[in-house]
């Protein structure tokens, strides 16, 4: 047996009983405890690892690690990747075509264009659209807002950013937006926030008093953002509405879709959001609902001529002849994965119904948890869920040592998240696995003083929550 059947042994025994729900979902070893366990400090001295030692070493790296496949997986935006993706992984790992530059990956570069046609068909852009494939969401929104101050600074790059730029956006926007205006010289101070209504969805109507204080202020929008959907509720802004206003007012429109944008691809969720057309910029991450390995985010533009106006770039090693299908003039990575590969493979192998089934698979569950949540005395909803994220809270007392309980020895994995200022659990349905019995364990093990104090529901098997 050489390695890689080692490897791809391994990996499916993991996958398999992660998905039964045989193993905890999380363990969190402290690190120092766990380099010894994995003998790290020797093999790196070392080395000289055989097959039969990696079969080992693997097997405890990946008990010690967290589980996405287990149905009891509620945490974070995390996508549980299909197979063909990894596959994808695999290729490039021994292929290593960094394809920005066309002469070092042709067909990586041409796959990655034809995901991105078919993205840009998808969202309504057509033809006219451009965009790129980034190592991530917050790469995305940064390269998304580059555009945006080339379209209202396009000096900027030369002369530095002017100090009157401003960034409109809700408080529940996600924090890599407020970064990428530290990132571009805006300054927090840039920082301009929407009023929202209770649950931190945009107040469409009050757009213009945002407006109005901002210009009062002696600046001007370089952009405005708007959640499809919110990462800490799931729930969408308005985006017609939003889209409407800033196409009135001359105002770049970006939308963050990196999480639920993919319900494009569902017929019965594709309505949230309506309006999505009207973006001059989106960024939609494969690696949470489209079923990718991380890392692989969209930017995408309704004109394509806008995205390769964010960056103006000199080198002489790298910029001269015929750039026509270079994409580095797009992204701030030069050496850059065969990301464009993992998504075709897993629409070559599922096709968009099958990815679109099972987002809104994903998006039933969490509604489920909803239903069941909201029959039981104690637990509270502060809102109908939209996607697969779902908020509730069990009682008055401390959600976040709830939610340290149920964690403590690796029965489920979920997360928190504030609405209104008021510390709520957290749910994210990722994982195929989870169903009502999954559902009903945690609410059980929620309500259950005991459980609350490093008790154990055992349901074990398929959809259950297992000791061991």
């Amino acid at each position: 047996m050489n390695a890689a059947n080692a490897t791809v042994g391994e990996l499916a025994a993991y996958v398999d009983e992660s998905q039964r729900g045989v193993p905890p979902v999380i363990r969190r070893r402290p690190p120092r405890e766990l380099a010894e366990r994995l003998g790290l400090a020797r093999w790196i001295r070392e080395g000289g690892m055989t097959v039969d030692d990696h079969a080992e070493f693997l097997r405890v790296y990946l008990a010690e690690g967290t589980r996405l496949h287990h149905p009891a997986y509620l945490g974070h935006q995390v996508a549980v990747p299909d197979f063909p993706a990894a596959l994808a992984d695999l290729v490039h790992g021994v292929s290593n075509n960094p394809m920005a530059i066309y002469e070092m990956g042709a067909s990586a570069a041409t796959v990655e264009f034809e995901v991105l046609r078919w993205m840009l068909a998808t969202v309504g852009f057509g033809e006219a659209g451009g965009g790129v494939l980034t190592h991530g969401g917050s790469l995305a929104n940064l390269t998304a807002l580059l555009a945006a101050r080339a379209a209202v600074a396009p000096e900027a790059w030369t002369d530095g950013v002017p100090g009157d730029l401003a960034l409109l956006v809700p408080a529940s926007t996600h924090y890599s937006l407020t970064r990428a205006a530290a990132i571009l010289g805006l300054g927090e101070r840039a920082v301009v926030p929407l009023e929202v209504d209770g649950l931190g969805r945009i107040d469409v109507a009050r757009l213009p008093e945002a407006l109005a204080r901002v210009r009062r202020a002696g600046r001007r929008p370089m952009a405005l953002v708007a959640n499809a959907c919110a990462t800490g509720t799931g729930l969408y802004d308005d985006l017609r509405g939003v889209g409407g206003f800033c196409a009135a007012n001359g105002i770049w429109f970006h939308v963050d879709g990196a999480h639920g944008a993919s319900a494009l691809l569902s017929e019965e969720h594709r309505h949230l959001l309506d309006g999505v057309e009207l973006a001059d910029s989106l960024i939609w991450d494969a690696h949470k609902m489209l079923r990718t390995s991380s890392l692989a985010a969209a930017v995408l533009t309704r004109r394509e001529g806008d995205l390769d106006a964010a960056f103006r770039q000199k080198a002489s090693y790298l910029f001269y002849g015929d750039q026509g299908f270079d994409l580095i003039g797009r992204t701030v990575e030069c050496s850059k994965a065969e990301l464009g590969l993992k998504i075709f493979l897993n629409l070559a192998w599922r096709g968009e119904r099958g990815l679109g089934e099972y987002v809104a698979r994903r998006y039933a569950t969490a509604h489920r948890l909803w239903e069941l949540a909201a029959r039981r005395p104690g637990f509270t909803c502060p809102y109908e869920p939209e996607s697969n994220i779902v908020c509730f809270r069990y009682g008055t007392g401390d959600q976040a040592a709830i939610r340290e309980h149920l964690m403590e020895d690796g029965s489920f994995q979920l997360t928190s998240a504030e609405i209104g200022g008021v510390r709520h659990l957290r749910v994210t349905v990722m994982s195929p696995s989870t169903d009502d019995k999954t559902l009903e364990a945690l609410l059980d093990r929620i309500a259950e003083p005991q459980g609350r104090e490093g008790g154990r529901v055992s349901d074990g098997v398929s959809g259950g929550v297992a000791s061991g």
